[in-house]
């Protein structure tokens, strides 16, 4: 994020005990430069630097500020973001022009009904690129926030290509649903499984099993640096997967870990 932006976001998570009645403390709470030798440090070979506005103004100038990042930083792909507001399909079609690869939709950020958004919806589904999706209701409830509500977007845009955010917590039921019914969603692993989580929403104890027929769908997310933990214990989370069901094993986590985010990415192989 542009740093002014990443500073009122740390800010609000030196309240997090008020804003969601637990601390959190970020864990890579780094200059720039430092975060990206990190993340090469563990081995990342390319991600997406998702942004995400909360008020009109903001999605254009996010999106210009994502796009040059992605441009100009080894391993990081350009990406955009979308809010409600006049011109935001004009500013979406510049930014598919104008080569992004993934979106990054917060509607518990944004405050925003996901549906207000159709024309631009129609963009991304008729471009085939990813958008991922925060429309769950964790950590808590927004306005707008529900895998039901989201699936209205989905029923008008059935070929839209969407990743659920922390796979929809915590309704992690609810959007195994909706990728078995629509061939475009995805789950984003962020924050899910992990220790901290576990404690607030817990995964169904048959999960590994339900990842079985959906393994080529399920994505590598970390939404690091503004994590309470060190980004192994994400990866710990996801071996845990792969070890629970022999049908899952090394070639899950190569699927998980590489070949699924790289192929919604338009990431070369290495």
């Amino acid at each position: 994020m542009p740093q002014r932006v990443l500073d009122k976001v740390w800010a609000f998570f030196d309240s997090a005990s008020r804003h969601y009645g637990v601390d959190w403390s970020i864990r890579y709470r780094l200059p720039e430069d430092e975060r990206l030798a990190v993340l090469r440090s563990f081995g990342v070979v390319a991600f997406a630097p998702l942004v995400y506005p909360h008020k009109p103004g903001m999605g254009e100038w996010l999106t210009d500020w994502a796009l040059d990042f992605g441009s100009r930083v080894d391993g990081a792909v350009p990406t955009a973001t979308l809010y409600p507001e006049p011109g935001v399909e004009a500013y979406v079609a510049r930014a598919l022009t104008a080569g992004a690869r993934c979106f990054k939709a917060h509607v518990q950020v944004g405050g925003y009904d996901p549906r207000s958004l159709d024309g631009a919806w129609g963009l991304l589904a008729e471009a085939r690129v990813p958008v991922v999706v925060h429309c769950g209701h964790g950590p808590v409830p927004g306005a707008h926030t529900g895998l039901d509500v989201f699936e209205d977007v989905l029923r008008r845009h059935p070929s839209l290509v969407a990743v659920l955010a922390h796979a929809g917590m915590p309704d992690y039921l609810g959007a195994l649903d909706l990728v078995a019914r629509y061939d475009g969603v995805h789950l984003d692993t962020t924050m899910v499984g992990v220790q901290f989580t576990e404690a607030r929403a817990a995964l169904p104890r048959d999960w590994a099993s339900r990842l079985v027929d959906v393994a080529d769908r399920v994505v590598l997310g970390s939404d690091f640096p503004n994590i309470p933990y060190d980004y192994a214990e994400q990866l710990t989370a996801i071996e845990g997967w792969a070890a629970a069901d022999d049908r899952l094993g090394e070639p899950f986590l190569r699927a998980v870990l590489h070949d699924n985010g790289a192929r919604l990415l338009g990431v070369s192989p290495g």
